[in-house]
C-alpha cells in the first residue's frame, strides 16, 4: 500500500519548532475567539428565559441550553490552548532578560521629532507618567481650592439673601 499525499510532509512539520511571533498571533486570534464565545455565551443568557417554574417553549429552551453547554465547552477548549500557547511561548522566551515596558516606549518631544541618543539621554513614558501624575495631582489640590471657594460664596449669598428678605 503506497503512503498518501500528506504522510511525508507530516513528520517534518511535528519536529518542526514553532517561532514566538506565530505563537503570538496564534495566542491573539485564541483570545479573540474566547471573546467573541463569551459575547455569545451573554447573548443565549439574555435570551433565556429563568427558570420561575413556566414551561412555555421548552423545545427552544433545551436548544438555547444545548448552544449554551456548547459554547461553554468550546470556551474551555479554547482557554487551554491559550494556556498552552503561553506556556510555549514563556519556555522560548526564558532565556531572555526582561526589560521594563516603559523603557520600550521613547518619549517624542512636542515638536514631534523623536528623542534620540543623539540629542540626550531619551525620556521614557515612565518618566512622562510620573509627570502626568504630579500634574493631576496639584489640578485637584486647585479644584478642591475653586470648589471651597465656591461654597463660601454660595454661604455668603445665602446670608445676604436671608437678610434681605428678614429686612422686608
Amino acid at each position: 500500500m503506497a503512503p498518501g499525499p500528506f504522510a511525508g510532509p507530516q513528520a517534518p512539520q511535528a519536529t518542526r519548532e514553532v517561532n514566538t511571533a506565530s505563537l503570538c498571533r496564534i495566542g491573539q486570534e485564541t483570545v479573540q475567539d474566547i471573546v467573541y464565545r463569551t459575547m455569545e455565551i451573554f447573548q443565549l443568557l439574555r435570551n433565556m428565559q429563568l427558570p420561575n417554574g413556566v414551561t412555555y417553549h421548552t423545545g427552544t429552551y433545551q436548544d438555547r441550553l444545548a448552544k449554551l453547554q456548547d459554547h461553554l465547552r468550546q470556551l474551555s477548549i479554547l482557554f487551554r490552548k491559550l494556556r498552552l500557547v503561553y506556556d510555549k511561548c514563556n519556555e522560548n522566551c526564558g532565556g531572555m532578560d526582561p526589560i521594563p515596558i516603559e523603557q520600550l516606549i521613547p518619549y517624542v518631544e512636542e515638536d514631534g521629532s523623536k528623542n534620540d541618543d543623539r540629542a540626550g539621554p531619551p525620556r521614557f513614558a515612565s518618566e512622562e507618567r510620573r509627570e502626568i501624575a504630579e500634574v493631576n495631582k496639584k489640578l485637584k489640590q486647585k479644584n478642591q481650592q475653586l470648589k471651597q471657594i465656591m461654597d463660601q460664596l454660595r454661604n455668603l449669598i445665602w446670608d445676604i439673601n436671608a437678610m434681605l428678605a428678614m429686612r422686608n
